[in-house]
């Protein structure tokens, strides 16, 4: 009989983004088990190496994305509001400015490997292609086509992630809102 699980994936998965957000690039597999709660050769047995555990968690989080748009657009009231939502998901965790610029340096240092390069692409066109699907679904007169007009919305959720990180003003879900509502307020005059 195989022996039970001290930690379950996710758990595992949440120990290494709050590893990621605490010491950036320089986490190591023995703070990602101190995190979750485990030894660390529990840890190693379970993930391997820290680049398998990064291609794992990148290539779980495109799937976990999806899931967190749908919820929060599924909340929504309307389908503006699912837009909105759904930008604005995906902060938790973040949402501290130290821990921001720590996933930022960990993104910077993954996009340097082509093999992680393509799952975080796999995972920003997922997002895109949900937001795609509910601008589609909004009544926005004034906005470009649905595929472009999510591209846009995405690059600004990231450059306004980045620079809140730098120069952090506020709280950033409230940055993003206010962001956001700009565009979809023009969006929602006729051209």
């Amino acid at each position: 009989m195989a022996r039970p699980r001290k930690v379950s994936d996710d758990e595992l998965l949440r120990a290494t983004a709050r590893a990621i957000g605490r010491y950036g690039p320089q986490f190591t597999l023995a703070q990602v088990a101190a995190e979750a709660g485990v030894a660390t050769a529990t840890a190693a047995a379970r993930i391997g190496s820290k680049r398998e555990l990064l291609r794992w968690m990148a290539s779980t989080a495109t799937a976990g994305l999806r899931t967190e748009v749908a919820a929060a657009a599924g909340a929504a009231a309307d389908p503006v509001d699912a837009v909105r939502a759904a930008t604005v998901s995906g902060i938790e965790g973040i949402d501290d400015p130290s821990t921001a610029m720590n996933h930022l340096a960990q993104l910077g240092s993954e996009l340097a490997d082509p093999e992680l390069r393509t799952e975080i692409a796999a995972m920003w066109n997922a997002y895109r292609h949900a937001l795609e699907d509910l601008v589609a679904a909004a009544a926005l007169p004034g906005a470009p086509p649905p595929a472009e007009a999510a591209r846009l919305l995405a690059a600004l959720v990231h450059g306004t992630q980045v620079l809140w990180a730098v120069e952090p003003r506020g709280e950033l879900r409230d940055e993003l809102t206010t962001h956001v509502d700009t565009v979809l307020r023009a969006w929602g005059a006729p051209p």
